[in-house]
């Protein structure tokens, strides 16, 4: 399921949100202001934030333009209560990719969600992989003549990273951000690991070694 980092000091309106998007299939973590936020980031990693502007300790514009300085480009989202024009360019010039003012109708906040996520090559509905194979990324199970296969996260992580760019190349530096977190160490045996155990899910030529930039699927 799609990881979504929410900054919301109203208590109320944040668990509302979190039921809402749970309820819909997403993980949903909280923060109270932006100092947590950068914690639960730096911990692990999101596919999108939900960002509120007024919060304590680090305000929402101030901390998206930590993260964009720091190479994450996750998208986001602000909810905001502001209508003035100035803080919601200000907002866009600090790297947000849309926006929704409060009260916040949850049905058209799930409708930006879904669409920004799939601009950003996230898929919802079920992929097939092969005639017996298929990929639900929702859920981010794979399921052969409809049996779960039970795969490792990090395995199920890089499977839909393959996905996201089938036919491109995928990096060695982009399997990193995807499956390790900042304050994570990660391993290149592991990583040998994990690409031998997709390709035993398909045909022999299906995951290429580009040698000496990465890997490349094609199905």
């Amino acid at each position: 399921m799609y990881k979504i980092l929410v900054l919301e000091d109203d208590e109320l309106f944040a668990s509302t949100v979190e039921d809402f998007l749970s309820d819909e299939g997403f993980e949903v973590d909280i923060a109270s202001d932006g100092e947590e936020c950068l914690e639960l980031n730096f911990k692990k990693n999101y596919d999108l934030y939900l960002l509120d502007i007024n919060v304590p300790k680090i305000n929402g514009l101030d901390l998206l333009v930590q993260l964009r300085n720091s190479g994450d480009n996750t998208p986001s989202i602000f909810l905001t209560s502001y209508k003035d024009k100035d803080t919601l360019q200000q907002a866009f010039l600090n790297g947000c990719d849309d926006y929704l003012k409060k009260p916040a109708d949850l049905d058209e906040l799930l409708l930006r969600i879904k669409a920004l996520l799939k601009r950003n090559k996230k898929q919802f509905d079920v992929i097939r992989l092969s005639d017996s194979l298929i990929f639900n990324p929702t859920s981010k199970r794979v399921y052969e003549n409809e049996v779960d296969l039970n795969l490792p996260v990090k395995v199920l992580e890089l499977l839909e990273l393959f996905i996201e760019n089938r036919g491109e190349i995928v990096t060695k530096e982009m399997i990193i951000a995807k499956l390790w977190a900042t304050s994570q160490e990660y391993s290149e045996g592991s990583i040998r690991v994990y690409i031998n155990q997709i390709k035993k899910l398909f045909d022999k030529d299906t995951i290429l070694n580009i040698k000496g930039v990465g890997y490349k699927i094609e199905f």
